[in-house]
């Protein structure tokens, strides 16, 4: 993506910072109550009488945000320190809700709220990929996944009967960066020789000969370049970072400019990975990538890579929420995590095995084995 022209007013910094997040709901234009996002319908709609409201786009483009942006924000001027909390007014009943959640219900009549990062974060959202699965997508994800989990238990068909459910919006960073990067390596090249050896066929010492392989290494070095669009890093530690990547991929281009109607009924989940911290795991992200183009660059049959430098350029970030479905399920007394995807329905998690079917399966395959070397043995 690439970074439009721009004035001070859109850097993508917070206001004021301050503990009272106030609390934005949205009421029913047709029986007052209070309406939440549909997933997949891109509207608000509300859970009584069934009206819904199209969320109306707003009249801007999703921004790249110059990383320099960053040098002019404060270090730390979000308004909750770790462990503080928000604190939600509820419209509709008037109730004090804490929170280190950037949305959440009212805790006393379920009331959707909204925090205005403005008012909290250092950087704000500036884009989100609304949730386009809704609790009943998911809860089908969840049966076609335990369903065809090999070694699994019968009876874990049967979860849907205890799950719980909770949608919520995670952080994470993007980044983009054109790439320069000389490197000082070597190149191997194969070649082949001919080795005489005396080995013993049918009692009798013989002669033969083979090929054996050598490598000839020569210095190289070089320069090569690449550009990285929309790398993604998770701005938050709540949930581990090799689970995230299992979600992926992320369809990034349904990407829509930050609203806080999209947040409406879920929670969202404020970023505890600061940006150039996020930058810095990006780097560690790009260098495997950066590598294999200097070894396609050396050529040959083998690469030796002994260095590389690296030139980041254009560096831009964003912070995006991504949806995901939150699932636990008892079974056997135990209760076993799921996260689904909320865009493209892709389902991880835990799941429990059937000792009986391990032992059975092991007890084929140990038949079969004896009944391969039986055979083997009569011929």
């Amino acid at each position: 993506m690439s970074t439009e022209e721009r004035g001070p007013e859109d850097v993508p910094a917070a206001g004021p910072a301050g503990s009272g997040a106030g609390g934005q709901s949205y009421p029913c234009e047709a029986c007052g109550a209070t309406v939440e996002f549909a997933p997949g319908a891109g509207a608000l709609k509300c859970p009584y009488c069934g009206h819904e409201r199209q969320v109306t786009a707003v009249p801007r483009q999703v921004r790249e945000h110059p990383i320099e942006e960053l040098a002019a924000l404060p270090a730390k001027p979000r308004a909750t320190a770790l462990g503080a909390a928000l604190a939600f007014l509820c419209p509709g009943c008037g109730a004090r809700t804490e929170t280190d959640d950037l949305s959440a219900r009212c805790q006393f009549c379920a009331t959707p709220l909204v925090a205005d990062p403005e008012l909290t974060e250092r950087v704000v959202p500036e884009a989100v990929v609304p949730f386009g699965l809704d609790r009943g997508a998911a809860r089908d994800r969840l049966n076609t996944w335990t369903s065809s989990r090999w070694f699994a238990p019968g009876s874990l068909k049967k979860v849907t009967e205890a799950e719980t459910f909770k949608g919520s919006y995670l952080p994470h960073w993007t980044f983009d960066a054109a790439t320069t990067s000389h490197y000082e390596g070597q190149r191997g090249i194969h070649y082949y020789t001919t080795e005489t050896y005396t080995t013993t066929e049918n009692g009798e010492q013989v002669t033969r000969t083979r090929q054996v392989r050598h490598t000839r290494w020569h210095h190289a070095s070089g320069t090569v370049a690449r550009g990285f669009d929309d790398l993604l890093v998770a701005a938050t530690g709540h949930v581990a970072t090799e689970q995230l990547d299992k979600l992926t991929p992320w369809p990034l281009a349904e990407a829509r400019p930050y609203q806080p109607e999209y947040l409406a009924g879920f929670q969202t989940v404020r970023y505890d990975v600061e940006p150039e911290q996020g930058l810095e795991t990006a780097k560690q992200r790009m260098a495997p990538v950066i590598e294999a183009d200097c070894r396609a660059d050396i050529g040959g049959d083998e690469q030796r890579v002994s260095s590389v430098d690296t030139r980041y350029d254009d560096v831009t970030f964003k912070l995006m929420l991504l949806p995901v479905w939150f699932l636990t399920y008892l079974h056997a007394g135990r209760s076993w995590q799921v996260m689904v995807n909320a865009r493209t329905g892709e389902v991880i998690g835990e799941r429990p095995y059937s000792a009986a079917k391990i032992t059975a399966a092991i007890a084929a395959l140990v038949a079969v084995i004896a009944v391969i070397v039986a055979v083997v043995a009569l011929r």
